[in-house]
């Protein structure tokens, strides 16, 4: 790191004692009645300190000092400081349980709510915005981010009793003797000057410490995650040296500043004794002289090594918000992100049955000036099938995005029913429309739990949602059926029965509108014709209703087929419009694709690929 870079990170540091007492205001705002008990029991603890030091002054003057001139110490004497002594004792490990049990429990509350809070700011910001931020930053902003913002919580109700402490340490040695205390407090610009040397040497280093842990989270969670990718491409070293690399950054920085701190921390633990001696050496001299007693001498020197630990505490609060505002500036950059995907009042409407929905000049781009998608204006009536084709990047996908809302379009808009999507309420949209995604999700739970979401859903719609999703046979063969543990992302079951379980999960809502995005591909042909055809049957409203309107990404033919309509998407347009049979016969391009996609072995399907069996 440059002299430059450190410059920068200095003056940051600076900055960071005045951002950090405002981190400290907001905790104190929201936790009130703990702070100030665990600030009074801060406060008597430093009352107590002191008072051990009048005690001890009282004990000097009035019972030792007297037994050394008659010989005799008196009962009641003995009984005095004895039960002076035990009550002070007392009182201040009183004053220590409020402080320790106020500061715990007003940090642990300020930690679990901002986790909460950041966690549903998660679940609310739209995916456009995960999709810029690794899941390993924002693991790091949920856990030590939050853990060090509020940091200072801990040491902060020592910190406030220790400046009380210190105000009554100071005015009762001055008035115990002026002058001695005058001489002891000669060592006050010094100890100042120490901590000054060490915020400014020290915070520049500790901010960059906390950016590294965040880093370190990004590289661990990355790799673990592509872990298949990792050990089958053998890049296993490669992985552990990228680790080491910024861990050993990390472990570099974290000594230098454990150097700065093992230099700086006796010279602060010196100082005192330092100060105390001084005062010893001329404390005798006034003795002698008469113009002191022993026992004010050994007062303020007492005091003096008290008054000491105030400003130490106070090093230590201010050497946590370096981390403390990088930490709490991560954090509020995740909760100040809300409101990137505006919600209306408009309640949704139509019933129980299929929905219609229009796309009108619809737009959209990852990158400026590269449209991925182009003007895309269609229809779909009540209850009937429409399949999206086109080639790889040809924007299906990220169409299905926009039609669940997942993403707001740059143009255009998507109308259910007469709304556009960004009119409805919260919560509203995913009351009747379901996207159920190629790469099937499945939680660490039960297939009952992985289907209902927690939602009061009865066994026996389960089960019909499983029976229209071909899923029925092979969870019935499970040994605990319903109950049975699918394991982290599933991994107990195949590729073909995760994404039955999956599709079952969004029929078992009964959507009005359902969107498939190739989400029967790790299934067998026959199995997918089976699916398809009971969706057409098994969605159907009933009473003369129209059925749920089905919206399929599709790359077989014969899943093709099945659809009233075929979208073809080329160069992010509509090329064209028509029955599968249609297409097919006035189409080269749209023949050309699905005769390929018949051919590859990405998307054709092989026999068992989405079998029955249960991996072990």
């Amino acid at each position: 790191m440059s002299q430059g870079d450190m410059g920068d990170k200095r003056a940051d540091g600076r900055g960071s004692t005045r951002a950090g007492f405002a981190v400290l205001a907001v905790a104190i705002r929201r936790e009130p009645w703990i702070f100030t008990l665990s600030t009074l029991g801060s406060v008597l603890f430093g009352a107590l300190t002191v008072a051990d030091a009048w005690v001890l002054g009282w004990s000097t003057d009035n019972v030792v000092l007297p037994a050394f001139e008659t010989g005799e110490v008196g009962a009641g004497s003995l009984v005095a400081i004895l039960a002076l002594f035990v009550g002070v004792a007392i009182l201040r490990a009183v004053g220590i349980v409020a402080r320790r049990l106020g500061a715990g429990i007003m940090q642990y509350r300020m930690q679990a709510r901002t986790r909460r809070a950041v966690t549903r700011q998660y679940l609310s910001l739209p995916m456009e915005w995960h999709q810029r931020h690794p899941t390993g930053e924002l693991l790091s902003n949920a856990n030590s981010d939050v853990e060090a913002a509020w940091g200072p919580i801990a040491p902060l109700p020592m910190a406030v009793g220790t400046v009380a402490m210190m105000v009554i340490a100071v005015g009762q040695m001055f008035l115990a003797d002026l002058v001695l205390a005058l001489v002891g407090l000669l060592v006050f610009p010094a100890v100042i000057a120490v901590n000054v040397i060490y915020q400014n040497l020290a915070q520049g280093w500790m901010t960059r410490a906390q950016q590294l842990r965040a880093e370190v989270s990004e590289i661990a969670h990355e790799s673990f995650d592509g872990a298949m990718v990792v050990k089958t491409l053998g890049r296993e070293p490669e992985e552990t040296a990228r680790f080491a690399a910024k861990a050993e950054e990390l472990r570099d920085v974290n000594i230098r500043v454990g150097r700065i701190r093992a230099a700086f921390d006796p010279a602060l633990a010196a100082l005192p004794g330092i100060g105390v001696l001084f005062v010893l050496a001329f404390g005798v001299s006034r003795v002698l002289s008469g113009a002191a007693d022993a026992g004010d001498v050994v007062t303020v020197a007492y005091l003096l090594t008290i008054v000491s630990f105030p400003i130490r505490s106070i090093g230590w609060l201010l050497g946590e918000f370096p981390r403390s505002v990088v930490g709490y500036r991560r954090v509020r950059a995740v909760l100040d992100a809300a409101g990137e995907m505006p919600y209306g009042e408009s309640p949704a409407t139509g019933g129980r049955s299929g929905a219609r929905l229009d796309v009108d000049g619809l737009g959209y781009r990852y990158v400026p000036d590269q449209p991925l998608l182009e003007d895309l204006t269609f229809s779909v009536e009540p209850g009937r099938t429409v399949a999206l084709v086109g080639a790889t990047a040809s924007g299906k996908s990220t169409l299905t995005t926009l039609l669940t809302r997942l993403v707001d379009p740059d143009s255009g808009q998507v109308v259910v029913d007469g709304t556009d999507v960004r009119d409805l309420a919260p919560g509203q949209l995913a009351a009747m429309v379901s996207l159920v995604p190629q790469t099937a999700f499945l939680f660490d739970d039960t297939v009952r739990g992985n289907i209902t979401l927690g939602a009061d859903v009865g066994d026996a719609d389960v089960w019909e949602a499983l029976r229209i999703a071909q899923g029925d046979g092979f969870v019935a063969a499970l040994p605990a059926g319903l109950d049975a543990r699918l394991g982290e992302r599933g991994t107990s079951l195949s590729g073909g029965q995760r994404q039955r379980i999956s599709l079952a999960r969004a029929l078992v809502r009964r959507p009005r509108l359902l969107i498939l995005d190739d989400a029967t591909s790790a299934v067998d042909p026959e199995v997918e014709g089976r699916i398809l055809a009971g969706l057409r049957s098994g969605l159907a409203a009933g009473d003369g209703a129209d059925g749920s309107t089905l919206v399929v990404v599709a790359y077989r033919k014969a899943t093709i087929a099945l659809a009233d309509e075929v979208l073809h998407l080329e160069g992010g347009r509509i090329a064209d419009r028509g029955t599968h049979a249609e297409l097919l016969a006035r189409n080269p391009s749209y023949a050309r694709l699905v005769n390929a996609y018949e051919q590859d072995p990405d998307h054709a399907g092989h026999p068992g690929h989405g079998g029955e069996e249960v991996r072990t």
